[in-house]
């Protein structure tokens, strides 16, 4: 079993900055996925940044610019630099990480961090 635990979230100015971290334990694949979704009151979860099982990146058209994803293989941690943060990017942030295997995609979420930017 995958566990995803998130943390780094809280109340920011906007303008401000905040850095986010998941780290997952258990037993997964070496190139398994990771990343951060995001999900405010009344809309649907939505990607904010994930690697790819490559080892490639995607960010959301608003991250882009102003969030960086980065990674710790050693600590199977994965973090989210969130810098010039505005009050739309207020939401319940999740990490995120797809696995694969035989046949099968499996796919494991933290419990979510609470991020809110207001002034």
């Amino acid at each position: 079993q995958v566990q995803l635990v998130e943390s780094g979230g809280g109340l920011v100015q906007p303008g401000g900055s905040l850095r986010l971290s998941c780290a997952a334990s258990g037993s997964f694949r070496s190139d398994a996925a990771m990343g951060w979704y995001r999900q405010a009151p009344g809309k649907p979860r939505e990607l904010v940044a994930t690697f790819t099982r490559g080892g490639g990146t995607n960010f959301a058209d608003s991250a882009k610019g102003r969030f960086t994803i980065s990674k710790d293989n050693a600590k199977n941690t994965v973090y989210l630099q969130m810098n010039s943060l505005n009050p739309e990017d207020t939401a319940a942030y999740f990490c995120n990480l797809v696995d694969w295997g035989r046949d099968k995609v499996f796919v494991y979420w933290g419990q979510g961090t609470q991020v809110t930017v207001s002034s």
